[in-house]
């Protein structure tokens, strides 16, 4: 029997990845939001790894909770996950997928470029992609992770936000509303910026967005979190102390469309 794996998050995206481990021959015990954390180290004190597949709201109060004899073996799949949200807690070297693959409930899995992976376990992580059909790559270095985690960060910001302006697919965003995504785009990159502590490179963080969008023109723009993505962009914006005068106009408008 190979080395067992904790699934903690049990939604659309964790399925797949569950469904991935099992044809690779590992078993796999899910915590759901109903189960405590201590109490599953308590029976499962040495998994081979832990994956954690909840929203990206959730992760803090998730790695708050994680039992030492689990930190070195935690892998990372949340969108907008930067380096600083695991160094806070005193975890140095996770393994973490920057996931392009959509599942929702009802449809089809729906594949957006590759999947990067990086990190101590991405062997495991890159079997059970390939075991499902998901098209995957492993990065050489932490740079690289770093800047497919921004990609992939300014993709899903820029597309969620203007689709609460326009709605629509983001091809039509794009073919569109070009200046709108612009803009966007780079008041999210000075966010990115602050987020992450360094100066970006905006340009080829943008066309490498567009890469995402080319890819599969067809997806929506908006997701179920996209007003949340917005809060949070302003609430980032204004802690650092950063002008959003887009940001702030497609608030408005939200505000006025949903009172």
């Amino acid at each position: 029997m190979k080395a067992p794996i904790v699934l903690i998050g049990i939604g659309e995206l964790g399925g797949e990845f569950a469904r991935g481990f099992l044809r690779c021959g590992h078993p796999v015990y899910p915590i759901t939001r109903q189960m405590a954390i201590p109490d599953a180290a308590e029976q499962i004190p040495t998994p081979g790894f832990v994956l954690i597949t909840v929203q990206e709201n959730e992760l803090e109060a998730i790695l708050k909770q994680l039992p030492e004899s689990w930190r070195d073996k935690v892998g990372l799949v949340q969108n907008e996950l930067l380096p600083c949200h695991w160094q806070r807690h005193g975890i140095d070297n996770p393994t973490v997928a920057v996931v392009w693959f959509e599942k929702k409930p009802g449809m089809a899995l729906t594949n957006i470029l590759y999947t990067p992976v990086y990190g101590p376990h991405a062997d495991l992580l890159i079997n059970a992609l390939e075991a499902i059909d998901i098209p995957t790559r492993l990065l050489k270095d932490e740079s690289q992770l770093v800047y497919q985690l921004l990609r992939k960060s300014l993709y899903i910001m820029t597309v969620n936000i203007c689709g609460l302006s326009c709605g629509g697919t983001v091809g039509e965003l794009w073919a569109q509303h070009r200046e709108l995504i612009r803009e966007v785009a780079l008041e999210a990159i000075g966010i990115l910026e602050w987020l992450s502590g360094q100066e970006l490179p905006a340009e080829k963080l943008i066309a490498g967005m567009i890469e995402g969008i080319e890819d599969c023109p067809d997806r929506n723009s908006l997701g179920r979190s996209a007003r949340f993505r917005l809060e949070r962009a302003l609430n980032h914006a204004k802690e650092a102390g950063l002008d959003a005068p887009r940001l702030n106009d497609i608030f408005r408008q939200v505000k006025q469309a949903k009172p």
